[in-house]
């Protein structure tokens, strides 16, 4: 059967949005609603994918289709394309299957040209109408279809208001627009070197093709991949005959929303212009009237639109954004989609429409957007302040909120600045290291000129709910000088910026923020969640407070606690450096000693934290290098501290280096060549549990030692061997009857190949996604950012590996690892405990897989348990 890629409305319906893209297949769902829409065609998705296919060309079948349908649409509307006595005039309007306002590009007023313009204004009696149409077609489609910049139109309309000494484009008179519309030519013969195009059939396939080809311009790609839309999806191109909102005062043109896309309140929004276009609204070109104007000016029209705008929200059942146009006294709707709504508006709508009867509390779960619970978890910058101000440069917004404070370059000064000051600071760094952990905690957000989405900076930030921007690559640090230049301006130690994390921008200047504030209903979308989901969701925290924030965010348990963080602290750093510069094993044994109450303690405190949850803690994992100075100064007095020689402790700093540290000796390779650290954690993490198990009798605690880095049965094996050893020792003596259970984290490609064999000793799984996904793509987390650009742009990946995983790659090698593991023991439990854990695609696969739980930083716990919830509900459709 020939495949069929251009449909009438009136062939459509709102099921079809596949195909005909979400504008299409609502366009022709308001049609069968018998709702007054301009009529036209969509042209498929497909054909778009077959435009790309083709070579960037519309083949021979597609344009003999649109052509038929252009004589059907002609028939439709009793006018032709190009007839000067009857002209038929359409707008050209993208579509894609996933809403992406702004995203796409749009052409009015096409069919236009010298003559037809002429009959137009003598049959409308309207001359300055019929120029002012003509003039916007020939901008729009310069700029659109032939790259011609907007802004030297823009001076042009400028000029000619300064020069009539008015302020407004209403004020201009028929002639002005004519002259417009001669120099708007006249600029687009210069620019491209060819006139004006003015048959309408060949303006029209310039059109299509421009639409066609802004799927793949940079704010769509872009956009895309900020909302896990794929790029073979295409989109669907729009021909709808002309309504006119700039005939007069009895015309107009709006966009409203059927509630308030700010706060959810259920009253009409919108903005409306008489005697305009639409693109005026949306580009803010005019300072429009809100639709109580409408109201009062015509009651009958408003009343109408009214019916439609709570009509179409009830059919949807979702808040509507509409677009709509009055032609002398006639009201048109033109588009009508699922509007876009802050996070705190998101869940008053799901909630009200429950209430209301709407929908159920499934469906509920199901129209809300996970990532967007970000906002409502954050501090945020005020809402007017943050309109006045323009961003000196720009990152990548690695742990969302808003931050203000005057800038430190060290991690020392930033501790410095805020315990003994009580300033307010912002951490700048070329990349941070874990010794820089202190200072992170102190800041109120931090930059970074290297590293990904997922470097240190980016992790550790996202962990503590700080605000951070990283691999900001414009940014030129000078830290002896202590100052940095970035968009032409010098900041120094002390000024003040603010970051937007959200966003990655970055600004010079103070800009005053609010906390955030989590409402009621968050509670109530929360509560309906955890009826839904069958995953649990844990946290990522190594300190009691993290830990106790993911309890008030609804964790149920720890799933990853980085023991190494621990080590930082100005208090431990020197036991932790004494025994690595240990030279035998009982100077590394007394060192450690002095590190077991202090581990021991801080176990303790999670435990008490968690209040009775399940807690997995990994051993030490990071290479020994990192505890090490760098600094001279820092080393000169270290080796004071150990007594020993500033040659022989730069000696064994040298001996530690790698050339390569992330697949080095770390992880369960430094317990094979030390066996002590091993027997030390393993100590203080069951006597932490003893003695909280001691004092909280009604709990059972079940503490989970990981092991990290296992690439063989063998490592895992030897380590698990030490632990138990020790483990069993200490609870015998202590008279408690503790379970504990030892498994590993899987980060190693091997490690999934032969995850039976690894299954034989390990009672869980924790997937460590990250490492797992550097292995496998063979790139370093934290420079990959320098290059991904542009993959993306190249349409090479869509996303960023380490901010949403690869199921293709990443996740065969998880399901792999998942399948042989259950054959082997089929009670094992498996967890994912890398940043995946929190993104709400990757959840929906580890959901499919059948994982136990996903654990994620604290901040993150709220968008984990509405993804799980979502997961399990299409796992159940």
């Amino acid at each position: 059967m020939k495949k069929k890629y251009v449909y009438l409305f009136t062939e459509g319906n709102g099921s079809m949005r596949e195909l005909l893209g979400g504008k299409g297949a609502n366009l022709a769902e308001m049609t069968n609603l018998g709702m007054p829409v301009p009529q036209g065609f969509t042209i498929t998705t497909e054909a778009c994918t077959q435009y790309y296919n083709d070579g960037e060309i519309i083949n021979d079948e597609i344009k003999s289709e649109i052509m038929h349908y252009i004589a059907e649409m002609e028939k439709i509307t009793g006018k032709k394309f190009g007839d000067i006595d009857n002209p038929l005039l359409v707008s050209v309007r993208s579509g894609s299957r996933a809403s992406m306002p702004g995203m796409m590009d749009t052409i009015l007023n096409l069919g236009l040209n010298e003559q037809v313009v002429e009959s137009f204004a003598k049959k409308t009696n309207n001359p300055r109408f019929a120029y002012d149409s003509y003039r916007r077609f020939i901008q729009m489609y310069s700029d659109v279809v032939m790259d011609v910049g907007k802004s030297y139109f823009e001076k042009l309309i400028d000029e000619m208001k300064e020069k009539k000494g008015v302020k407004h484009d209403t004020e201009l008179d028929a002639d002005d627009h004519k002259e417009l519309a001669r120099l708007f030519k006249e600029e687009y013969k210069n620019k491209t070197g060819k006139d004006f195009p003015s048959d309408p059939i060949e303006q029209l396939f310039g059109a299509i093709k421009a639409v066609f080809r802004s799927w793949n311009n940079p704010r769509a790609i872009y956009y895309r991949r900020m909302n896990d839309i794929p790029s073979s999806w295409g989109t669907a191109v729009n021909v709808q005959e002309m309504v006119f909102g700039n005939m007069g005062d009895s015309s107009g043109t709006g966009v409203a929303f059927s509630r308030n896309p700010a706060t959810g309140e259920a009253k009409l929004y919108g903005e409306f212009l008489m005697n305009a276009q639409g693109e005026d609204v949306v580009a803010g070109v005019r300072t429009p009237h809100t639709l109580d104007y409408l109201k009062e000016n015509n009651p009958a029209v408003y009343e109408q639109f009214s019916n439609i705008a709570s009509t179409l929200e009830k059919h949807y059942k979702d808040m509507q954004d509409m677009e709509f146009t009055i032609e002398q006294g006639k009201l048109y709707m033109l588009q009508t989609r699922n509007g876009k709504r802050t996070a705190a508006a998101a869940l008053k709508i799901a909630c009200d429409f429950v209430k209301e009867g709407l929908i159920t509390e499934k469906e509920a779960i199901m129209m809300l957007e996970p990532k967007q619970l970000d906002a409502l978890l954050h501090p945020q910058f005020d809402a007017e302040a943050i309109k006045a101000a323009e961003p000196i440069g720009s990152g990548l917004p690695a742990s969302p909120g808003a931050a203000c404070g005057q800038v430190v370059f060290t991690a020392d000064d930033a501790k410095e600045w805020s315990v003994n000051k009580g300033a307010r600071v912002i951490l700048v760094r070329l990349e941070t290291s874990p010794e820089d952990i202190e200072g992170m905690y102190c800041a109120e957000g931090i930059l970074t000129g290297r590293g990904g989405m997922t470097s240190h900076a980016a992790v550790v930030a996202r962990g503590m709910g700080t605000c951070c921007i990283s691999g900001c690559s414009e940014l030129k640090i000078n830290e002896e000088a202590k100052e940095f230049i970035l968009g032409g301006r010098t900041i120094k130690e002390g000024d003040w910026i603010s970051l937007d994390g959200s966003t990655g921008k970055i600004y010079g200047e103070a800009i005053k923020t609010v906390e955030a504030s989590l409402s009621g209903d968050l509670n109530t979308i929360m509560k309906w969640a955890d009826q839904f989901r069958t995953m649990n969701v844990r946290t990522n925290a190594d300190t009691p407070k993290d830990a106790e924030q993911a309890i008030r965010f609804g964790a149920e348990g720890i799933g990853l606690c980085r023991t190494e963080h621990m080590f930082f602290e100005p208090t431990r750093i020197i036991a932790m450096r004494e025994m690595i510069v240990s030279k035998t094993e009982e100077q590394r044994r007394a060192a450690l000693n002095k590190l077991l109450p202090m581990q021991r303690s801080d176990f303790e405190g999670i435990y008490e934290a968690m209040q009775g949850y399940p807690v997995t803690i990994r051993l030490l994992d990071p290479p020994l290098h990192e505890f090490l100075p760098k600094d001279e100064k820092d080393i000169i007095e270290l080796a004071k501290e150990m007594k020993i020689e500033v040659a022989e402790l730069k000696g064994i700093i040298h001996s530690l280096h790698e050339f390569n540290p992330m697949m080095g000796h770390r992880g369960c390779r430094l317990v094979i060549s030390y066996p002590e650290i091993a027997e030390m954690q393993a100590t203080a993490i069951i006597e932490a549990a003893i003695n909280i198990q001691k004092k909280h009798p009604e709990w059972n605690l079940v503490p989970e030692i990981m092991i990290p880095l296992v690439g063989d049965v063998r490592e895992l094996k030897y380590v698990k061997n030490i632990i138990v050893k020790t483990a069993d020792a200490i609870i015998e003596k202590s008279g408690i009857n503790l379970k504990y259970m030892v498994g590993t984290m899987i980060e190693i490609p091997r490690a999934c190949l032969i995850a039976d064999e690894i299954a034989k000793e390990a009672e869980f799984f924790s997937f460590g996604t990250n490492d797992l996904t550097q292995m496998t793509f063979g790139f370093s987390r934290d420079d990959a950012g320098a290059f991904l650009d542009a993959y993306y742009a190249k349409n090479i990946y869509e996303n960023d590996p380490f901010s949403r995983l690869d199921q293709n790659g990443v996740g065969k090698l998880v399901k792999m690892a998942v399948e042989r593991g259950k054959e082997e023991r089929p009670n094992i439990k498996l967890g994912i405990c890398g940043e995946h854990g929190g993104d709400p695609s990757s959840i929906e696969f580890f959901q499919k897989v059948g994982l136990n739980y996903v654990s994620c930083s604290p901040f993150r716990v709220p968008i984990a348990r509405l993804a799980a919830a979502q997961a399990a509900i299409k796992s159940n459709i």
